[in-house]
């Protein structure tokens, strides 16, 4: 570690003994009421800082707001919303991700800038006159970064809107291919059921069907029944002859 980093980072220490409990509070509610989609609001930090200004500032708050030195109930709360806006800051594609959305506003705050000074002849020609150096120095200044801001929470929102209603539908289709493949399970499980006692049950079928057809009441094709005999006649409705010896 070189001398100046030791410099600057007892410099640090002394600032940060010398902070009030009310100012250690402050800083606590200010980074709970930031916009949760912005990770450089959490920060404090401008959105062209780069990685290196992200840590140091980063350890700044931190150390501003640690459990351990900071007394509000909230202070847990508020430390891991600074890490997290860290981690976010210094992952490439999401901090690439934020970068994009910025691009997306200033190009809308361009076109609405445009628009304003066609209807403004004096602005126009002043702009003309400085070669881009009037709009340069605009975009520099604080009512144009505060624009910048309201519109870069606008589109986060709405992107992160847009995505959790993706989200959302990707869920319910989920759900729904889930409940299909449960009941088609459940449809091949009762017949596999069904063949399983059918296949049990077929010896005793099969021995069910062998004594109806010796016992049955119906006599089997072309089986000839032999005649009742009359003496069998429980009507008495005849007089039986003798029969005579030959």
């Amino acid at each position: 570690m070189g001398s100046s980093e030791v410099d600057e980072d007892q410099l640090l220490k002394s600032f940060l003994a010398e902070v009030s409990e009310a100012e250690r509070d402050n800083e606590v509610l200010r980074i709970l009421g930031c916009f949760k989609l912005n990770p450089f609001e959490h920060l404090k930090l401008s959105f062209d800082s780069s990685p290196d200004e992200v840590k140091k500032q980063y350890r700044k708050l931190s150390l501003l707001v640690h459990p351990d030195k900071c007394k509000h109930p909230q202070a847990q709360e508020a430390f891991a919303a600074l890490a997290k806006a860290q981690q976010l800051l210094l992952d490439p594609q999401e901090r690439g991700y934020i970068l994009d959305q910025v691009t997306a506003a200033k190009e809308e705050l361009r076109a609405k800038r445009k628009k304003e000074l066609k209807k403004d002849s004096a602005s126009k020609i002043k702009s003309l006159v400085d070669e881009g150096k009037y709009e340069e120095q605009f975009e520099r200044s604080d009512e144009f970064q505060q624009q910048l801001i309201i519109k870069v929470r606008e589109i986060l929102t709405e992107k992160e809107w847009r995505r959790r209603k993706m989200q959302m539908r990707i869920s319910e289709e989920e759900g729904r291919l889930k409940k299909d493949e449960e009941e088609t399970k459940e449809m091949w499980k009762r017949k596999r059921e069904h063949e399983e006692k059918w296949e049990e049950t077929r010896d005793q079928r099969v021995s069910s069907w062998r004594d109806f057809m010796k016992t049955g009441k119906k006599g089997r094709k072309g089986e000839i029944k032999p005649p009742k005999l009359k003496t069998e006649d429980p009507n008495k409705s005849y007089v039986q002859r003798p029969v005579k010896p030959k």
